[in-house]
């Protein structure tokens, strides 16, 4: 049996997701005619209480697009010093948007409503323009954990008094939205534009949803056609994120709940020296300055499991669609007696 717990990414789709994508409805999505594609830009819209959406092949995409909506050459981003639109997208913010970027520290990859209001610059000429402020939710090296929806309502209210958009990385927001039981409107109100993820806790194969209002849909289009987004009869893969909405959205429990598990389980091995508190599907734990993650990385993998380091001697699993109560059962058993 081999264990991947590297991302949610690494999901494959239900055979009941491959029927429903084999039977979709396709069209030309740059002509605006793919029944499957339209009706996913519509259901996310609604769920968010957004006007509008647009279908792109990745995350990475749908943030860099809505950065471009936000800011121009010279402006300034603010965003958690973890946060994947800085670390994980390719120097995208600057290569993009010809954008810089405040970021800030905080705990588990959030930050604060008083620290943005902090942060925004001056109108002074010798500084760039704040733009821009996003958040991550869940964060991802933060270990999965969420806002409080209250923290959000007041990050955003600054930004409203300082007339800059709140943009959400929603990577992962639905394992947020589930682990606090909130609702996608909810959650939805106090943002400009945001981004959802369908390929890694939704498990669908390809593909995120850029949400904003008809204006902005509009100008993200654009650009995402001229940075070659523009796709044609993808209402194939866009069907296996319809499906997803409609079906894997409250079995997000389990993930969490095995998440938890192996949590507790790695709190009770003599070589972790610390687990991050888990809400989500994602464990970050740290092990002992002895064993380097390397090591670490290649005696789990010899035992039939991969996973990935998130730096010095730190190790993430991420639980998902695909790993099972058994894998869950042969986890537990390998990691005490790993080391």
């Amino acid at each position: 049996m081999n264990i991947d717990l590297r991302s949610d990414t690494v999901t494959k789709p239900t055979l009941e997701m491959k029927q429903f994508m084999f039977d979709a409805e396709v069209g030309d999505d740059v002509f605006g005619e793919d029944p499957s594609i339209n009706a996913l830009e519509a259901k996310a819209a609604d769920m968010f209480g957004k006007e509008a959406a647009l279908y792109c092949p990745s995350g990475t995409m749908t943030n860099q697009i809505a950065i471009m909506l936000h800011a121009k050459p010279g402006d300034q981003v603010i965003c958690h010093q973890d946060s994947h639109v800085h670390l994980y997208e390719g120097g995208g913010v600057a290569a993009n948007a010809g954008a810089s970027v405040k970021t800030l520290p905080g705990n588990q990859g959030k930050i604060t409503s008083e620290q943005v209001r902090e942060s925004i610059n001056a109108d002074n000429v010798h500084f760039p323009h704040t733009a821009l402020v996003s958040l991550e939710n869940s964060t991802n090296k933060g270990g999965g954990a969420c806002y409080e929806l209250e923290e959000i309502a007041a990050i955003a209210k600054v930004c409203k008094k300082n007339e800059i958009p709140l943009h959400l990385d929603g990577a992962r927001v639905f394992n947020a939205l589930v682990a606090k039981h909130q609702s996608p409107a909810e959650l939805g109100q106090y943002f400009d534009t945001i981004s959802v993820c369908l390929s890694k806790g939704l498990g669908a194969s390809v593909g995120s949803v850029l949400l904003g209002t008809k204006k902005q849909i509009n100008e993200a289009r654009r650009i995402r056609k001229r940075i070659g987004g523009g796709m044609r009869q993808a209402g194939i893969i866009a069907a296996g994120g319809l499906y997803a909405l409609d079906h894997h959205i409250e079995r997000l429990d389990e993930d969490h709940e095995r998440a938890h598990i192996i949590a507790t389980t790695l709190k009770k091995c003599s070589y972790v020296l610390d687990v991050l508190p888990v809400e989500t599907n994602i464990v970050i734990f740290k092990i002992r300055e002895d064993i380097t993650n390397e090591i670490f990385l290649k005696t789990l993998e010899e035992k039939g499991v991969k996973t990935v380091g998130m730096g010095p001697q730190l190790i993430r699993f991420v639980t998902h669609l695909d790993f099972t109560e058994e894998m869950l059962k042969k986890l537990t058993e390998i990691l005490p007696g790993l080391f």
